[in-house]
């Protein structure tokens, strides 16, 4: 698979998981609907207000967030000049504006981009990083970051996590409701077995809408590693830049869950109980993808 038919089938799977996402929401609403009856119609909407408002407010401001996150500072081109040159390079071949960019100060070898929009674009890199990484492995990972840029990666997981939000904070109200012996739909002509199903429904949605985040991010990452070879043609500076991270048994301070799924390598994955909450495929996968390309010549 070269990386071009990569880049669509990663396309392709997650826009299939936002659908799958969206049918979820339906599910739980009608679900609701069904198990307490019209005392939920008001609940609905506002639960998805609620997760809009917190999400997308999160998203407008992501990149001061994550800075603030992740203790990373701004720098100038002065500050860096190899680096800078590198970022403009691949900014040229990717046709993308220059991201603002910063450091983490990090032993750890990891990176990071963030913001809105390509015009709102911001790329970290900790130093450990720029410490054990060649010319040629830099310009992988900074394609990569300007991969998830040029991608609207930030737009796709503010879809996903408000989406997963709304979920969350309708089936918590909705469990309340049952728990406290809420109005539960008590219509004779109600069958036990829909209306037990609708509860299970209401109990599992959260899980699965995590599920499908995380599968979300997944493809995302897999599509910005194609991107990133589409940027430079250049397969093997990736692949070396992600065998140095699989090598590389530190991770980086600043772990929280909010912003673990914007690291190039996860520092919380290894963690997870089960590779489906994971973030991120796993670093041997995404290397063997990326060596199959080397071996085909792209």
């Amino acid at each position: 698979m070269n990386f071009r038919s990569l880049q669509a089938a990663n396309r392709r799977k997650t826009t299939g998981l936002l659908i799958a996402m969206a049918i979820l929401m339906w599910v739980v609403a009608y679900s609701a609907l069904t198990y307490f009856g019209g005392a939920t119609s008001a609940i609905i909407p506002i639960a998805v207000s609620i997760s809009l408002i917190s999400v997308w407010g999160a998203y407008y401001g992501s990149d001061k967030l994550v800075i603030k996150m992740t203790g990373a500072r701004l720098i100038t081109e002065s500050d860096n000049p190899k680096l800078f040159d590198l970022v403009q390079e691949v900014c040229i071949a990717s046709g993308l504006p220059m991201p603002k960019v910063a450091i983490v100060d990090d032993s750890a070898p990891n990176a990071f981009a963030t913001g809105r929009s390509p015009d709102h674009a911001l790329i970290a890199f900790t130093t450990g990083i720029l410490d054990v990484m060649d010319r040629d492995e830099l310009q992988g990972v900074i394609a990569h970051e300007m991969a998830h840029v040029g991608n609207r990666d930030t737009l796709v997981s503010a879809v996903a996590a408000t989406t997963a939000g709304a979920i969350a904070i309708l089936s918590d109200i909705l469990m309340r409701m049952a728990f406290f012996g809420g109005n539960r739909n008590r219509n004779n002509n109600s069958n036990p077995l829909l209306l037990i199903f609708s509860l299970l429904i209401l109990i599992l949605a959260p899980i699965a809408a995590l599920l499908l985040k995380s599968a979300i991010s997944r493809k995302r990452e897999s599509l910005a590693d194609a991107t990133a070879v589409d940027f430079t043609r250049n397969p093997t500076g990736l692949r070396a830049a992600l065998e140095i991270l699989a090598k590389d048994s530190t991770v980086v301070r600043q772990r929280s869950n909010a912003v673990a799924h914007i690291w190039i390598e996860s520092p919380l994955d290894a963690r997870v109980a089960s590779k489906l909450f994971a973030t991120h495929p796993p670093i041997e996968e995404r290397i063997a993808i990326l060596r199959s390309m080397e071996s085909k010549g792209s």
